[in-house]
């Protein structure tokens, strides 16, 4: 699906599909990290079954005020468990299927809001 955000200077999705998305003009697949503010960059988790606290951990680095989660095709919501550290933080997460998360990530990103999402790859690998 193509998506048309507003110009500004955060970074934006302009489609997605199963294939991965296009970052400001640049195709990314697989799993990955996209802030705001910095470009994307490949996210070592790829699957859900593969889910650990250290890979929300991650995300802390890049010091956002909401984490979505982009669960692949189908919403699914990770333990709790794995989100000691943004709950520690008191970082919120959202959970998503990626096509909502991707849709949310360019509306959030346009209102100059410090969010991150964390998308993992929609195709089974």
């Amino acid at each position: 699906m193509k998506l048309h955000p507003d110009a500004g200077p955060a970074y934006s999705i302009q489609s997605y599909g199963p294939d991965g998305v296009v970052v400001n003009g640049k195709r990314q697949s697989g799993a990955l990290i996209l802030c705001s503010v910095q470009g994307p960059r490949k996210w070592d988790t790829e699957r859900f079954e593969a889910l650990t606290q250290t890979s929300f951990d991650e995300l802390l680095a890049f010091q956002p005020e909401l984490v979505l989660f982009g669960s692949g095709e189908k919403l699914r919501f990770p333990p709790t468990r794995l989100l000691q550290g943004l709950i520690q933080q008191g970082i919120g997460l959202e959970a998503m299927d990626n096509g909502a998360a991707c849709r949310t990530f360019n509306v959030l990103a346009g209102e100059g809001r410090r969010v991150v999402m964390a998308l993992l790859h929609s195709k089974p690998i």
